[in-house]
C-alpha cells in the first residue's frame, strides 16, 4: 500500500479545486443547547422543493447518541429550525443512535435512509414520508450476517482481497459475533427495469443491489446476493486518497451525462485517516459503468473547522442540490458542524467526462 503525506497530495488536489473553482460557503449549521444536539451536528442529508432546501442531519448529544435533526435553507442561510428530533432511538437495533440520513424522493414517496446503531453493529434502515413532515420507520434491511460468516462467502466470490481484511479488523475490535457492517445506503430517484436500485457499502467498496420490494431483502437474498458481490461492485478504492476505502454520500443526481454520484473516500496516512470528497459519473441505463471519476480529491480538510473536532481531517458529503447551475454539497466537518461548497455544476461534469478510467 502506498502512503504519501498529506501536505504533499493536498497541493495537488488544490490544483484540481482551482481548475473546479470551488466556492468554500462555509459554516451552515452548528450544534445547540438542546438536549438532542448539544455536542454535535453532521453529515446532513438535502432535498429541494421550490425555492427550500430541506436538511435532515445527524444530531449528537453528549452521551453520543444520535437521531435525526430537520431544518429548511433558503440558500445556505437557515430559515426554520425544529427544536426536536424527527426520528430518534426507538428499538433495540438502534438504541444508541440513528446516524447519517439521506433522502431520496421516488414515486410521490420520501425515502430517509439511516445507519442503525446498537452499540455494536451499524446496519441500514430507513423511514418513508409523504410530506417531509411525518415519517414511518420500516425497519432494518441489512442482513444480520456475521463478518466471520460474510467473509467466507466472499472468498468464494469475485472480489478483492482487500475486503477479507476488514473482518479481521472488525473481529479483533469487536469480538467474533460481530455482524457485517451495513452503511451509506443511497436510493436512485429512477427505477430501472421497474426495480428499485440501492447502492450500499461493504467495506471498502461501494455496491448496488437491485430490487422489486422491499419485502425481498430477506437475510436468503442477501446470502445469494452475496456469493456473487463481485458482480455489483460499482467502485473500489482505486487512488492514493482512497488507499482506504470508499463509501456512498449524497444520493445520485441524474443528469443528461449519467449519474453524478458525490461520495466520501479516505485515506489512511502515518498520522491517522483523512476523509476527503470525490465525485463519480456512471451510465444512465447501467450503474454498474463508471463513466468518468475524478482521479484527485473535490475538496480536502483544511478549514480549521474540518481538521479539528469530534474527529479530525473529516469532510463527509452526504447532501447535494443544485440552485442555479451550481451544485451545493453539504458536509460534516471533523463529526462537529455542518459546511458547505459549491461548484460549477457544467464545469463538474465536464471535468468528469474528461476523466474515464480506461482500466
Amino acid at each position: 500500500m502506498v502512503i504519501r503525506s498529506f501536505n504533499k497530495e493536498n497541493l495537488v488536489s488544490r490544483k484540481l479545486e482551482m481548475m473546479l473553482k470551488i466556492k468554500d460557503e462555509g459554516i451552515v449549521l452548528e450544534k445547540t443547547n438542546l438536549e438532542f444536539e448539544n455536542k454535535s451536528v453532521c453529515n446532513p442529508t438535502c432535498i429541494h422543493v421550490g425555492n427550500i432546501t430541506h436538511m435532515f442531519y445527524r444530531a449528537i448529544d453528549l452521551n453520543n447518541i444520535s437521531s435525526i435533526g430537520y431544518c429548511q435553507l433558503v440558500g445556505n442561510k437557515v430559515v426554520k429550525r425544529f427544536k426536536k428530533p424527527v426520528l430518534f432511538p426507538e428499538y433495540d437495533y438502534e438504541k444508541k443512535g440513528v446516524e447519517d440520513p439521506r433522502i431520496t424522493f421516488l414515486e410521490e414517496t420520501y425515502y430517509l435512509f439511516y445507519t442503525a446503531y446498537d452499540g455494536k453493529n451499524a446496519l441500514v434502515s430507513y423511514a418513508t414520508s409523504k410530506d417531509l413532515i411525518h415519517f414511518t420507520k420500516q425497519g432494518l434491511i441489512s442482513p444480520k450476517i456475521s463478518y466471520d460468516e460474510a467473509e467466507d462467502i466472499f472468498r468464494k466470490s469475485k472480489v478483492r482481497e482487500r475486503y477479507t481484511m476488514f473482518e479481521i479488523f472488525y473481529k479483533e475490535k469487536s469480538g467474533k459475533d460481530i455482524l457485517l457492517f451495513e452503511k451509506d445506503a443511497l436510493l436512485f430517484p429512477k427505477k430501472f427495469n421497474h426495480k428499485f436500485a440501492l447502492l450500499h457499502r461493504v467495506l471498502p467498496g461501494i455496491q448496488i443491489i437491485y430490487f422489486k420490494n422491499f419485502s425481498e431483502l430477506t437475510e436468503s437474498f442477501w446470502r445469494n446476493y452475496f456469493k456473487n458481490l463481485g458482480d455489483f461492485i460499482v467502485l473500489d478504492p482505486l487512488f492514493w486518497f482512497e488507499n482506504r476505502n470508499v463509501g456512498g454520500g449524497c444520493p445520485p443526481i441524474e443528469t443528461k451525462d449519467g449519474w453524478l454520484i458525490i461520495y466520501h473516500a479516505v485515506e489512511d496516512t502515518p498520522l491517522g485517516k483523512i476523509y476527503h470528497a470525490t465525485a463519480a459519473l456512471l451510465d444512465l441505463e447501467n450503474p454498474l459503468k463508471v463513466l468518468g471519476r475524478l482521479k484527485e480529491p473535490l475538496f480536502s480538510p483544511k478549514a480549521p473547522w474540518e481538521k479539528s473536532g469530534v474527529t479530525n481531517n473529516v469532510v463527509f458529503p452526504t447532501g447535494a442540490v443544485i440552485r442555479e447551475k451550481r451544485l451545493y454539497i453539504y458536509y460534516g466537518a471533523a463529526d462537529k458542524l455542518i459546511a458547505a461548497k459549491s461548484v460549477d455544476f457544467a464545469e463538474l461534469l465536464a471535468e468528469l467526462k474528461k476523466s474515464p478510467l480506461n482500466l
